[in-house]
């Protein structure tokens, strides 16, 4: 019994850590938790609020400067809102992952990448999507990995071999 009430209270507090903040209702404290957010945006981003509350995204990023599509992106993802709502923009994706995205968006077939197709595919669908794409990805990265390890370890043995 005791193990599930630390279990809940464990629950609880981890969906508290991960809660939105909504830049609307904010306070700088809640602007500075989220990661990225320093105290010199969370300066910019109150001093433009006292002028109006932000109506989307991109008058978020039009009004606040040092913040554009990435960083609103990078924002986003770590649980910044604007009236509730995600940013839709360029996905933020980590630095070293941009070659093997680069890599996945090559492979994915032309018709995928239609407009018309777009709407037919359903949220599910497209999630699904992209974690086949990131999964494929990070296989052909890990697999260069090995090659190029490979390929080191094998030039040394063939420079001694002559």
């Amino acid at each position: 019994m005791l193990k599930k009430i630390l279990a809940l209270m464990a629950m609880l507090y981890a969906a508290a850590c991960f809660a939105a903040v909504d830049v609307n209702k904010a306070t700088a404290a809640e602007l500075d938790s989220v990661k990225g957010i320093g105290p010199g945006i969370s300066t910019k981003i109150l001093d433009e609020r006292k002028k109006g509350n932000f109506k989307d995204w991109t008058d978020f990023v039009d009004r606040v400067k040092g913040v554009g599509d990435k960083n609103a992106a990078k924002f986003s993802a770590e649980g910044l809102t604007v009236n509730g709502d995600t940013f839709k923009g360029m996905p933020a994706a980590p630095a070293k992952a941009k070659k093997a995205d680069a890599k996945a968006a090559a492979a994915m077939p032309a018709a995928a990448e239609t407009p018309a197709a777009a709407p037919a595919m359903d949220a599910k669908a497209q999630a699904a999507a992209d974690k086949a794409a990131a999964k494929k990805a990070k296989a052909d990265a890990k697999a260069a990995k090995a090659a190029e390890k490979a390929a080191t370890k094998a030039k040394p043995a063939a420079s001694t071999a002559k």
